[in-house]
């Protein structure tokens, strides 16, 4: 019998918390002394209901913050969670050569949040830039039953061994990539998604290989359920 976490697919489940919510502000988990994911949690957040979560990965050689200064002014004002994870190595276990410590610490890091904050199903999404993009893409595919949105920033290939669910799915990329062609990273991968029939709302853009400030604010529409997905090109 395969371990499926091999595949990316993760034990976690929607349970009820059983420990009082995480209080205003950025929280690690202790997952480890180096390399733990940081909770940020809004002052508008109110714990008493439902709590839509955001969970962002870095790109390679990042760290949390560096994809969280992006949409921390976001969640404060809309009221949602974001969990951002820091990868064991240089970058996420996938991109190296297969999933395993990354998706075991994801798995951990899931269950403490969901220990104390009751995540609203609806609004619980998997996003990322570069490579964490691909990261987003392989863990929200392969976990689409459990997450609603996958919201990919100019990623640079699409690795999934297992599909699950039909969450709607944010694609962008910039025309002028210079790292990642946009046709081959970008405009091919969106038809692929596609094809395989997910609801995907694709966003090509003016500029190079980076996160703007409006590629963020359209992804918060998006997983916000402002912007409603097309299942065609743009």
């Amino acid at each position: 019998m395969f371990d499926l976490s091999l595949f990316g697919r993760l034990n976690f489940s929607h349970t009820k918390p059983t420990q009082p919510p995480f209080g205003p502000g950025r929280h690690y988990l202790g997952l480890s002394e180096e390399r733990d994911y940081l909770l940020f949690v809004p002052e508008s957040v109110d714990p008493t209901k439902p709590v839509k979560l955001l969970v962002l990965f870095h790109g390679a050689g990042g760290f949390p913050d560096k994809i969280l200064k992006f949409f921390a002014e976001h969640a404060e004002r809309e009221g949602f969670v974001i969990l951002a994870p820091h990868s064991m190595l240089v970058t996420w276990d996938i991109v190296i050569g297969g999933s395993g410590p990354d998706i075991e610490r994801l798995d951990k890091a899931l269950s403490i949040v969901a220990d104390h904050f009751d995540i609203d199903p609806q609004h619980f999404a998997f996003g990322g830039f570069s490579d964490g993009c691909s990261y987003s893409l392989f863990a929200g595919v392969t976990n689409g039953d459990l997450v609603s949105h996958v919201i990919a920033m100019s990623g640079g290939f699409l690795s999934v061994f297992m599909q699950h669910g039909a969450p709607k799915i944010f694609l962008s990329h910039g025309y002028q990539d210079e790292q990642l062609p946009f046709e081959r990273a970008g405009k091919a991968k969106a038809e692929k998604l596609i094809e395989a029939g997910y609801d995907v709302h694709f966003v090509p853009f003016e500029g190079t290989h980076k996160l703007t400030p409006e590629i963020a604010q359209q992804a918060v529409d998006f997983f916000l359920d402002r912007d409603q997905p097309s299942s065609g090109k743009d």
